[in-house]
């Protein structure tokens, strides 16, 4: 398992997370999120690893399609993105107006 595969999921949970199944947020999370084997995972449910581990397959394509279809990990990406830019923007080009610099302040309010 990559990071970048855990960050993707561990993602796509955070925006699509309530639209599963109590199973696959179990299942899911514990893989991803608390880093638990399927092996310790099936022992607490008392299922097979086989089961975990088709379950969390079957939740990753879930959550993929999920994203293909409403795009919100890929729209938040973008509008951080373009925070982003804009800040180092204001920074550099207007460092002495505090109007500028107070509606930046709570464009960052608003991304937490």
């Amino acid at each position: 398992m990559t990071i970048e595969k855990t960050n993707q999921i561990n993602a796509l949970l955070d925006f699509y997370e309530p639209l599963l199944t109590g199973k696959q947020t179990k299942y899911i999370a514990y893989y991803y999120r608390e880093d638990l084997s399927l092996g310790e995972i099936a022992e607490n449910y008392h299922v097979s690893r086989q089961a975990v581990y088709d379950n969390i397959k079957r939740t990753e394509k879930i959550l993929a399609a999920y994203e293909e279809k409403l795009h919100l990990y890929q729209q938040f990406q973008q509008v951080n993105q373009q925070t982003e830019q804009i800040k180092a923007y204001v920074v550099s080009h207007y460092p002495e107006d505090t109007k500028l610099l107070q509606l930046l302040k709570q464009l960052e309010s608003i991304e937490e």
